[in-house]
């Protein structure tokens, strides 16, 4: 009998991971046949080598599509995806035509579940074909290194942290062409709620001729039930339709163009959303079922019909600045439906914090009517502002439930857990994810586990996920929107019914060697168990397992048994069955239980063991994972474009599944000539340079926020600082005439200096509400979002991101610059600082040039000077230092005295900057600026600011 060579298990509860394709450019032979373009593009041409020729294939559908204003049409939009046992294999494939008389990008954006691994991914550019190739990620670099040398395609590939993730491929597409995109992913069904629930994201952005969704499902263990809810809406009522047998059923959606119109004489399509498929197998008193095909064992353990065991419960709820609004009220809303759910036999505390903690009783309570209803009034007069200290809230929660346990205030057949809820990185306190994750685990000490529920865009979700893991929880993404409170609900439903404290398997020695034995507390109710592993099925007739479990004053004995052969027979009658399901399933949770062992994992060698090991099943079983990337080329090889994963210091290993090739290079196109200083790209400006003087004319905010407003007609730099605390966000342009945000969050130094807490910009938001754009960069990574699309950088890369005529230019270690056109650009810096330094915290710089185009409307910190006021600095006098001399400044009906001081400019020189001269504005800019700094104060990165 071989051994077991590796044994999983399992928490089969809402996970993540996920993908973004962005391609930068397109082969040559492509690119000539633009060029050919521009004196007409004839209707059957070869490249100029010869070596590609356009299809000629028909589709059939010139001239019978609907079309938006851009002229693309999509001829067909299919999915297919088919269930073997729990393993959904899906398939995405769209066919688009540029009907236009010009090249322009044609994208394939869809959404991919967190959690999933692609398989493939195909291109096929009016015949010229690019397939994909999984390879070590070094090999892998040096092969694209190599084309990319020789002036071949590009591609970057970066993933985002939404629990439905966008692939996105934009590619350049010549008048008359024809593109076919095809995604390949597979994943794990999971058990929500007492069913199974297939989520597939049918987003097409355009009404297409033909459009199909066909789901396919066989499970060997019976299918009770098949439901198919009105997920996109009521306009599609009577479409689907369902066929079900005893172990197979049969899913399709196929609407009719007219049937996919949002109304009868509109060319825009109706279908945009989620199509769900939700259903049930057959059960067994025990709960177990177990399956053994083609040398692998998959047990499935999901029992049903227990008494919920008594919980320990503690709400820990950010009530930062961040919070402010609608996320602080339906977080309310939410919690207090929440409260009312508390059992009598359960008990129960609330924790709420910002830059403080606070505590609503400072031990546990029993959930009596009076407490909750104490409670309820409690969260009720929250007001969110200030700060984050994350840290410092869950130590304060774990330090409760450790005292209530050493105390013998808890029943011995009770769970204990937390559920913290958020929207943000930690702005104050510790500010070291990998510090607090460290710091959460020791004390947590395996006893309880820790659920996570991150709100909105902003919050970091692999934070929260891989903290949540480490103890036994799991994480969740809550939309900051009017169904926050309904979201906080059913993820709370999911958490709060725990039915077993211990689990543990036996599989006989005969049958399987070498088992850990492996027990599970917390088991909730909803959620499912799953067992994978390796056997020798030579001369194998049945593999027993025995599970013993403990549950509410009871221990439970359950055994499972599956006939091998009425398995293996059942599944090669079906042409649809995946008959490598059972080690697709394997491997798909061994590499995700790899990836969280290695993140938890002690020491560096162990971890560099558990990476070998994730390596070797991603080459083996073709998954692309962060120690692998994608080779997409085609079938020449000599056109590569790479999907990779570089690693982000701030996330530790493993966030997605995708990444950003790494140091890609830059060209200067559409950088703005005032960020450019010198006469070299930005990417390569050297960093000892001084600019000429007139680079300096710019308006900026640097170090402790330190503001440096240019006014040009007097040819004068006015400077003023603004004293606020950690996690405050002020506002630096509103301008809702363009509909442009910028703010900047602050966060403070690591202690204060000659009694005064110095502050910080540690985040800047930028908003382009009429193209719905919003860009975040911190001091770890620039992400862009463009509704449910996301894109991160890390400040490890150099690259850029092009979105809707949006460029975002990244240089590494050094400065981001945003271009929106010709119109505006902004530049943000990095200042990076000793990690270990006593006092003072990484930070940004933002600078913006005066010509930006704002509206007359435009107010804000800087933006109230895009028109520019009379300003009249008269009377000097010597100061107190003879380099300092005073002056009185009269500008907007005021009068004050000013100091003649210099500040810095630190775009070529990050560490001792340029010294600029400027006129000082005491006060917080007290008499410059419209009204008083704190009018400047808004509740989130994104938010406009009501006029002072």
């Amino acid at each position: 009998m071989k051994c077991l060579s590796r044994f999983l298990v399992l928490f089969l509860i809402p996970g993540v991971g996920g993908f973004d394709l962005v391609i930068g450019d397109i082969p040559d032979e492509v690119q000539n046949l633009i060029d050919l373009e521009m004196d007409g593009f004839p209707s059957s041409s070869k490249a100029r080598n010869g070596r590609y020729q356009r299809s000629t294939s028909d589709w059939g559908y010139v001239g019978d599509l609907v079309e938006d204003d851009d002229k693309i049409g999509l001829y067909s939009y299919k999915v297919q995806s088919t269930i073997t046992s729990r393993l959904a294999n899906t398939m995405i494939q769209a066919r688009m035509v540029n009907n236009a008389r010009r090249p322009q990008p044609i994208v394939f954006d869809v959404q991919v579940p967190k959690g999933a691994f692609i398989d493939n991914f195909t291109m096929d550019i009016n015949g010229i074909t690019f397939t994909s190739h999984i390879r070590e990620k070094s090999e892998a670099r040096k092969m694209y290194a190599q084309a990319k040398a020789k002036g071949k395609a590009a591609g970057i590939v970066r993933s985002n942290a939404l629990d439905m993730e966008n692939f996105q491929t934009e590619v350049n597409v010549p008048p008359g062409m024809r593109i076919q995109f095809q995604l390949h992913y597979h994943e794990m069904i999971r058990r929500r709620l007492s069913s199974y629930e297939h989520i597939i994201s049918v987003k097409p952005g355009r009404l297409a001729k033909h459009m199909e969704v066909d789901v396919r499902i066989i499970e060997p263990q019976g299918l009770r039930y098949v439901h198919v809810p009105n997920s996109l809406g009521d306009h599609f009522n009577g479409i689907t339709t369902i066929s079900k047998g005893e172990k197979k059923a049969h899913v399709s959606f196929k609407p009719t163009m007219a049937q996919q119109r949002k109304c009868p004489k509109c060319s825009s399509t109706a279908v945009d959303g989620n199509f769900v498929v939700q259903y049930d197998v057959n059960r067994e008193t025990t709960g177990g079922e177990l399956e053994i095909f083609n040398g692998y064992f998959i047990h499935f353990f999901a029992p049903e019909n227990l008494d919920p065991l008594p919980k320990n419960i503690l709400f820990v709820i950010d009530v930062s600045g961040s919070m402010w609004g609608l996320k602080m009220k339906q977080t309310i809303e939410a919690m207090k439906a929440i409260l009312s759910e508390l059992r009598a036999a359960d008990q129960f505390s609330l924790i709420d914090f910002n830059h403080n903690v606070r505590c609503w009783r400072d031990n546990l309570v029993s959930a009596t009517p009076s407490q909750v209803e104490d409670a309820k009034k409690y969260i009720q007069t929250i007001h969110p502002n200030g700060g984050t200290n994350i840290n410092e809230a869950l130590l304060r929660a774990t330090f409760i439930l450790n005292e209530a346990k050493s105390l013998g205030m808890l029943d011995p057949n009770s769970v204990s857990m937390i559920v913290l809820v958020s929207d943000g990185d930690p702005t104050v306190g510790e500010l070291k994810l990998t510090t607090i994750q460290k710091n959460v685990k020791q004390s947590i000490k395996d006893e309880f586990s820790l659920f996570c529920l991150g709100i909105g865009f902003d919050v970091d979700y692999d934070f929260l996920q891989r903290i949540a893991t480490d103890n036994r929880g799991m994480a969740q993404r809550i939309f900051g929107n009017q169904e926050t409170s309904l979201q906080m609900k059913n993820f709370y439903n999911q958490v709060s019914t725990p039915l077993l404290k211990k689990i543990q398997f036996n599989y006989p020695q005969e049958s399987v060697s070498d088992v850990t034995q492996s027990s599970f507390h917390n088991y909730f109710g909803g959620s499912e168990i799953v067992v994978a592993g390796k056997v020798d099925t030579e001369n194998l007739q049945h593999l027993e397992s025995i599970v013993t479990a403990t549950a509410a004053n009871a221990e439970l004995v359950m055994e499972t048994l599956r006939d091998v052969e009425e398995l293996d027979g059942f599944m090669k009658k079906d042409k649809y069955a995946d008959p490598e399901f059972t080690r697709k399933l394997w491997a798909y949770l061994t590499v995700n239980q790899m990836m969280a062992e290695r993140n938890a994992a002690p020491t560096a060698a162990l971890k560099r063991n558990i990476t070998k090991s994730i390596l070797q099943m991603s080459l083996d079983h073709h998954i692309v994972t962060p120690f692998t990337a994608m080779l997409i080329e085609n079938a020449e090889k000599d056109e590569i474009m790479l999907a990779d994963q570089p690693k982000d210091p701030r996330k530790g290993c493993c966030p997605g599944t995708l990444g950003l090739t790494p140091n890609a290079p830059i060209n200067n196109k559409g950088i703005p000539a005032w960020a450019n200083v010198t006469a070299v790209p930005v990417s390569f400006m050297p960093e000892q340079r001084s600019p000429p003087v007139s680079s300096l004319s710019i308006n900026r905010v640097d170090n402790d926020p330190h503001f440096t407003i240019h006014l040009p007609k007097s040819q004068s730099n006015i400077c003023f600082n603004i004293n606020s605390e950690p996690g405050k966000i002020l506002n630096l342009v509103s301008d809702p005439g363009t509909g442009v945000v910028v703010n900047g969050q602050l966060v403070g130094a690591k202690k204060a200096e000659n009694k005064k807490l110095n502050t910080y910009f540690g985040r800047i938001g930028f908003y382009f509400k009429q193209k719905g754009l919003k860009v975040e960069i911190s001091t770890e990574t620039i992400t862009l979002k463009d509704g449910s699309y996301g894109i991160t950088l890390s400040w490890a890369d150099t690259g850029h991101i092009i979105r809707k005529q949006l460029l975002i230019s990244v240089k590494r270690e050094s400065n981001v610059t945003i271009s929106v056109g010709e119109e505006m650009s902004f530049m943000v810096l990095l200042h990076r600082v000793w990690k270990k330094h006593p006092v003072n915290v990484d930070f940004l710089g933002i600078y913006i040039p005066p010509e930006n185009q704002f509206s007359p409307a435009a107010h804000g910190l800087i933006g109230q000077f895009a028109s520019e006021p009379e300003v009249s600095i008269h009377h000097q006098t010597p100061g107190q230092a003879p380099e300092k001399p005073q002056a009185i400044m009269e500008v907007k009906g005021n009068k004050f005295t000013v100091t003649r001081g210099v500040q810095k400019d630190y775009r070529t020189d990050r560490v001792l900057g340029t010294d600029v001269l400027c006129w000082f504005v005491h006060n917080s800019g007290k008499g410059f600026i419209d009204g008083h700094y704190r009018d400047y104060l808004v509740p989130h990165l994104y938010s406009f600011m009501k006029r002072p």
